[in-house]
């Protein structure tokens, strides 16, 4: 893990990839990957997850587009939920070297079913306690405990609602 740390210090310092406007992520070997930034809606149904999450959950706090050390190195989860004790000793840190307690993905256009279980794996192996997909009509699935259970509730938070409604 300390590989993904020195590695993503070096990505956040390079000046050059400050000035592109896309999302980063490293693979296995530490090697950039980007894509283009979402669409609007896939931001509205992250800012509207963020928010529900913020309102319902207490002793903790809400991160978007938060970059993850994972065993196949830095992955961004669209939005997290961390305990201020698991956060605390990583609070000046450039990613999370253990998953948040929720790792929430909004699924895009161009995620593949391969790509999202991926991330659901490498989220529970780095330590997190439930991994949600919200898909892109807002019905969200939880994974409680394990990549291969799911359910239509949060185990941690049974309010969450299972379905996200941008309205209008």
């Amino acid at each position: 893990m300390e590989f993904n740390v020195v590695r993503w210090n070096e990505l956040l310092e390079d000046p050059e990839l400050a000035r592109i406007e896309n999302r980063i992520e490293t693979d296995r070997f530490g090697q950039i990957i980007m894509s283009p930034l979402p669409a609007p809606s896939h931001g509205s149904y992250q800012s509207a997850i963020a928010i529900q999450l913020d309102r319902l959950m207490t002793g903790g706090r809400v991160i978007t587009e938060c970059p993850v050390s994972t065993s196949e190195r830095v992955k961004g989860c669209d939005v997290a939920w961390i305990s201020r004790e698991r956060f605390a000793p990583m609070a000046e840190a450039v990613c999370l070297t253990t998953a948040p307690e929720i790792c929430v993905e909004v699924l895009s256009p161009r995620n593949s079913k391969g790509e999202i279980a991926e991330k659901v794996r490498l989220y529970f192996e780095a330590g997190a306690e439930e991994v949600w997909i919200c898909d892109r009509s807002g019905r969200i699935t939880f994974h409680p405990g394990a990549p291969d259970k799911s359910s239509e509730r949060s185990r941690l938070w049974l309010d969450f609602p299972g379905r996200i409604d941008l309205g209008s």
